[in-house]
């Protein structure tokens, strides 16, 4: 949905929208730093010069883990347990965020001296979150103490079971808890009557305060707890939770020793995946390694990230990344499968669905939510995407702006074992002879929702940049606002009239492509590349003049840095805006 403020200010496959100018009294408070800043600035909610300042500088301190509610309790059980030799497990989540969490937990409880023992549940026999099968093994294995990592917030059922069993249950997470909370020792930013000032802490973060908090009671042990900023970085970037506040003073850290990997795994899985360590930053953690370690919870089991992580051996850790290599071929194959056959499923005759409702014996748990997230991206409706397996199915759902994923499953919960999730994904379990009803129900709330709208996908211009104004200077003043993620997304220009020198598609099959950009006057050169809109090339030709949206990227060719355009969309050149609009650039960047 746009907001009130914004303009239309083009179209291409989406809608272009242009943020609005940062209003005369913010500039005011702003007026040390450029134009342009002062609205990539506001953009992110920046309004006064000690928050900006802050922000720039990544100068926010740690909140002190202990203002978090049921840190003294956790820290007093995980005492004792050390002290007795009591067996601890770490019981994580199979997914990026869980794994590295899993990971650093295990190490730092080893390191001082606790027995214990990591456990990830298996995705398509367990399912997410505490199992009570898995309970009931670690108890009769001789388990005594039971901390979660990125899971357990809602686990009121399996928590009574944990008692009854004897586990004493430790809740680290960062999910949003329910009414009813587990009865254990539930650390989590979310819950009522935590103190602890940031929210948005992933899982990994939040375990990474109890690492912090277990320092402090144990000064000399061997360990500091910024030895594991690297798989905090991979866990908070890959959980899409924002990059603001501790967050993005976290990822910044982490992504400094990941660009210097101590890891043997890290080292292997570079090499698998072509990846120079000095070029991670959010975007490779997003699209090369996350789901490279996501591959093995999505087609196997989740413990072979986990050893990749934390092995010492060089060896093994080649002969793993090697293994989740090959899993996230297989993957890749596997979505692209699932996506091919949901859309002949739900759309047949071209005729697009208000919702997208496909279900399937065929297709595999691991992968029905990357299938349903690009159904959503292509079709701009919401996917519902169902495997099936005996008298139930798995599901996950994407969804778009307009309509809010979640309300609607609440809205069919009677049809539901369980479901889960917020505006734009969620999961559930429904019983076979419940799938009609399903479909049905979801298709007419969709359709309720979805009929008086234009539904167009849409991007967000943060500002009207001629492209001679792209360049190095640039990129140093737009580069302060790294790192790039979620909630602080890498700012999206729109330059009009660009001539095109070349263009050509590039990649597997053609799927990208890349083009040579030019001005009317001719002179430098911008080197560009529009991800999978290889498909687009016939509507592009030397000479035409085009409307571009794009993102600014540094790069290395042949060992010389390059600036690249990392073009979001484009249409034939309306010539007609630029000029009218507002220009509030790069006066006053020296």
């Amino acid at each position: 949905m746009r907001h009130p403020d914004h303009s239309i200010v083009g179209r291409g496959r989406r809608v272009w929208w242009l943020a609005p100018p940062a209003p005369e009294v913010v500039r005011a408070a702003l007026g040390r730093w450029p134009p342009l800043l002062q609205d990539l600035l506001y953009h992110r909610g920046i309004t006064s010069p000690q928050a900006a300042e802050e922000f720039l500088a990544h100068a926010w301190s740690a909140g002190d883990p202990f203002q978090l509610k049921g840190m003294a309790e956790a820290l007093e059980r995980l005492g004792r347990a050390i002290e007795k030799g009591e067996p601890i497990a770490v019981y994580g989540d199979y997914d990026v965020d869980g794994v590295t969490a899993t990971a650093m937990l295990v190490q730092v409880l080893q390191a001082l001296g606790a027995q214990v023992h990591p456990y990830i549940p298996h995705r398509e026999t367990e399912g997410y979150g505490l199992n009570g099968e898995a309970l009931r093994g670690l108890a009769e294995a001789g388990i005594r103490v039971v901390i979660t990592v990125d899971c357990g917030a809602r686990a009121v059922a399996e928590a009574t079971l944990a008692r009854s069993l004897g586990l004493d249950l430790i809740v680290t997470d960062h999910h949003l808890p329910g009414e009813v909370l587990p009865e254990a020792i539930l650390i989590n930013p979310r819950q009522p009557g935590c103190l602890y000032p940031f929210k948005d802490l992933a899982g990994v973060g939040v375990a990474y305060k109890l690492v912090q908090a277990l320092k402090s009671l144990y000064p000399h042990a061997p360990f500091e707890p910024e030895d594991f900023l690297d798989l905090v970085a991979l866990g908070t970037v890959a959980d899409l939770v924002p990059l603001l506040g501790e967050n993005r003073m976290l990822v910044a850290r982490g992504l400094e020793r990941l660009r210097r990997p101590a890891r043997a795994g890290l080292q292997a899985l570079y090499r698998v995946a072509s990846l120079e360590p000095s070029r991670v930053d959010p975007w490779a953690i997003s699209f090369v390694l996350a789901p490279r370690l996501n591959a093995a919870g999505r087609l196997e089991h989740a413990l072979a990230a986990y050893r990749l992580l934390t092995t010492e051996d060089p060896a093994a850790a080649a002969m793993l990344a090697e293994e989740l290599e090959c899993q996230n071929r297989e993957r890749q194959a596997l979505t692209q499968k699932a996506e091919e056959a949901a859309r002949v499923m739900a759309v047949p005759d071209d005729r697009i669905p208000w919702l997208i409702f496909a279900a399937s014996e065929d297709f595999r748990p691991g992968v029905v939510g990357l299938a349903a997230g690009r159904l959503a991206e292509t079709f701009y409706r919401p996917a519902v995407v169902i495997s099936l397996m005996g008298e139930e199915g798995r599901g996950s759902a994407r969804s778009i702006p307009e309509f809010h994923i979640t309300q609607a499953l609440d809205a069919c919960a009677d049809l539901l074992v369980r479901h889960g999730g917020h505006a734009a994904a969620a999961g559930f379990v429904v019983r076979r002879e419940n799938l009609e009803r399903l479909r049905e129900r979801l298709q007419e709330l969709a359709a309720q929702a979805l009929q008086a709208q234009e539904l167009q996908p849409a991007t967000v211009v943060e500002a009207m940049l001629p492209l001679r104004e792209v360049t190095w200077r640039l990129h140093e003043w737009i580069a302060r606002l790294e790192p790039y993620g979620y909630g602080n997304p890498a700012p999206r220009f729109l330059s009009r009239g660009v001539v095109v020198r070349s263009v050509r598609a590039v990649g597997n099959d053609g799927r990208h492509l890349r083009m040579v950009f030019t001005v009317p006057e001719g002179g430098p050169v911008w080197d560009a590349i529009a991800f999978r809109q290889g498909e687009r090339a016939a509507e592009v030709e030397p000479g035409m003049r085009l409307d571009v949206v794009f993102e600014v990227r540094a790069e290395q060719w042949n060992g010389e840095p390059r600036l690249t355009l990392v073009v979001e969309d484009f249409a034939p050149s309306s010539g007609s805006l630029q000029a009218a609009l507002p220009w509030h650039g790069l006066e006053g960047i020296g």
